[in-house]
């Protein structure tokens, strides 16, 4: 019979094995710094690796409230409908930091996610899509922030 003392150990050395292989997923360590610390718009699309001006596209969809009583919690989805789309981002333009998600795309993966995020003011707010070639489509809508949530 093994003691829980001893099932630790054998554990720790495993977990020790796999992080010494590389067999941790390495996409969890995937953090674009330079993108999430962006102050504006531009910036953080460089960032990401989007080339030339977003354009205005119908196929991008931004689901957002119009008024949001609360800037600490407000629902954001984004979905869109372009192909070979490799990322879906949420930018709010007011933000300290103006990149909110970012959403990769794998063709088995639909487009279409939802999240939460703080806004401080009201602001638009801006869906993006960035497909393989690298160019950018969005979505904007103004979102109106009633009490807000970035020390606001």
């Amino acid at each position: 019979m093994q003691t829980r003392r001893q099932t630790l150990k054998q554990s720790a050395v495993v977990a020790g094995l796999l992080a010494g292989t590389g067999l941790f997923p390495q996409y969890a360590l995937a953090f674009n710094k330079a993108a999430f610390e962006a102050k504006s718009l531009n910036d953080a699309l460089k960032a990401l690796g989007a080339s030339g001006a977003p354009a205005e596209s119908s196929s991008v969809t931004l689901t957002a409230p119009d008024i949001a009583e609360n800037g600490a919690v407000v629902p954001l989805a984004v979905a869109s409908t372009l192909p070979n789309v490799k990322q879906l981002v949420l930018l709010v333009e007011k933000n300290p930091n103006a990149l909110v998600a970012v959403f990769n795309v794998s063709p088995e993966v639909e487009a279409n996610f939802a999240t939460r995020s703080k806004m401080g003011e009201s602001s638009d707010v801006y869906a993006v899509a960035i497909t393989a070639d690298g160019k950018a489509h969005y979505a904007k809508k103004e979102v109106k922030v009633t009490l807000g949530g970035c020390g606001g």
